[in-house]
């Protein structure tokens, strides 16, 4: 079976997310870089599209598909390795709330603060960082309130699951647009003790082939 091909961007949280999992379920994988900005962004080129359509990282090729968008991939991977460490819980409920935590991130938070958005609200006169800042912290006070709720040493008890994978990297953007942490204690402790973890440093944008 061939090694799996991971396409990511190092300072993409999406990507982050899912290279955050495969070394958790201690996948390997080959890393190929698609740089998100250089000559207009090379997601945005025939060859990445083929792969691709939606012009987005990550993309991970793995047992002879190709499969785009992170939270596809994370449960992809959830369900083709059965065998490696779990990111749901066995308990419905706390599966349905890990789902509802990466829910706020995934769909609520990231997308309208990822690259090609601001791009927009930069062409349309906006300020970019204003506008993430907004974004950011708005939904980090809902996710405030519901990590209280549920929180031990991950985000939904004391085992790791999606809900952590998808924190770190959005604790990563908000530090980048500078939003005040301090006001979610919840969420600056979990982030500050996951990203001790050898899994979480090993996917860290720093640690990444193509950090420049």
């Amino acid at each position: 079976m061939s090694v799996p091909v991971l396409y990511s961007y190092f300072r993409s949280s999406a990507s982050w997310r899912v290279r955050i999992a495969l070394a958790y379920k201690q996948i390997e994988y080959e890393y190929r870089a698609v740089n998100l900005v250089k000559d207009g962004g090379e997601q945005k080129q025939a060859a990445y599209l083929a792969l691709n359509p939606s012009g987005l990282v990550p993309a991970l090729h793995i047992d002879g598909h190709t499969i785009g968008q992170s939270v596809a991939i994370l449960e992809y991977l959830e369900e083709a390795r059965p065998d490696s460490p779990r990111l749901l819980p066995r308990d419905l409920f706390q599966r349905a709330v890990v789902r509802q935590i990466v829910n706020i991130i995934v769909a609520d938070t990231q997308p309208v603060q990822n690259l090609r958005v601001l791009n927009h609200v930069e062409l349309i006169g906006g300020n970019k960082a204003d506008w993430a800042k907004h974004w950011i912290t708005l939904n980090f006070r809902s996710l405030e309130t519901l990590l209280a709720r549920h929180a031990g040493q991950c985000c939904v008890g004391d085992d790791l699951s999606l809900a952590d994978v998808c924190l770190v990297p959005q604790v990563g953007n908000a530090n980048r647009f500078g939003v005040d942490l301090a006001q979610f204690p919840t969420i600056q402790r979990l982030a500050a003790a996951l990203q001790l973890r050898p899994e979480f440093k090993a996917a860290h944008p720093d640690n990444q082939p193509d950090k420049v």
